[in-house]
């Protein structure tokens, strides 16, 4: 199992309801994609200082299924639609974990 972490830094003219459709969106996407085992997205908390202004966590089955995911019409539209206009920054990172490791 793989979990991919998308960590993003918005322009400064992002608003709030920008992001809450992006959140709608990226949902959706992840209902209808198989490859997906977990998925999470939204505003970071700020529970600590600085940090990205928002994250995504998928986790999914193996290097196969995350190109699936990542290459997916679906998810071409949502940066598309959204991520390509927001994006300050985007960093990401891809770990191993063990199957049922967020249960």
């Amino acid at each position: 199992m793989i979990l991919h972490i998308a960590n993003f830094r918005w322009k400064p003219d992002v608003t709030e309801e920008r992001i809450a459709a992006l959140t709608a969106a990226l949902t959706e996407m992840a209902a209808q994609l198989d490859c997906i085992h977990s998925y999470a997205a939204g505003p970071n908390l700020h529970l600590r200082p600085g940090g990205s202004d928002y994250a995504v966590a998928a986790i999914v089955a193996d290097g196969d299924a995350l190109d699936a995911y990542l290459d997916h019409p679906l998810h071409q539209q949502v940066y598309t639609d959204f991520l390509g206009t927001m994006l300050e920054s985007r960093e990401a990172a891809q770990l191993p974990i063990a199957s049922g490791s967020f249960a």
